[in-house]
């Protein structure tokens, strides 16, 4: 039989687990959901580059999917699709500027709820909820 003591322990257990599978469910939908109001019109639904507004730009948006591989060595290329997204910084290889510059864009919503420092902390942290979410879709 169980004693009450490991009965407790499964219990904190599962409960743990519980949470921290719903903490991790939480955080990819908080990437996904950025990713659906800031994105998917360009790069589609799936990070394929086949969004709504595709057809209308002169620039065919990033399929987003194959960031890694296209990397050339396979690796999540992290900083650059940081400073590719905020767009606040010149990224060598990236050429002109097509795509919006999401930290600016971001910063002055920030900037007039959290002031100045609290907007910088605040527009990074959504360009980061991007990056990762990004880096959740890459293909092998």
């Amino acid at each position: 039989m169980f004693s009450k003591k490991k009965i407790t322990a499964l219990a904190l257990l599962l409960t743990t687990l519980s949470i921290s599978s719903l903490a991790s469910a939480e955080e990819e939908l908080i990437g996904s959901n950025e990713y659906r109001v800031s994105c998917a019109s360009c790069h589609g639904i799936g990070g394929k580059g086949d969004g709504q507004m595709a057809k209308f730009l002169t620039v065919k948006p990033s399929n987003l999917t194959m960031l890694a591989k296209n990397a050339g060595n396979s690796v999540y290329p992290f900083l650059k699709v940081f400073q590719v997204i905020d767009g606040r910084t010149e990224v060598s290889g990236h050429g002109d500027r097509a795509m919006p510059v999401w930290g600016d864009r971001y910063n002055k919503e920030a900037i007039k709820k959290y002031g100045s420092f609290g907007g910088e902390t605040a527009t990074r942290a959504r360009v980061l909820e991007l990056v990762y979410y990004l880096q959740s879709i890459q293909e092998k």
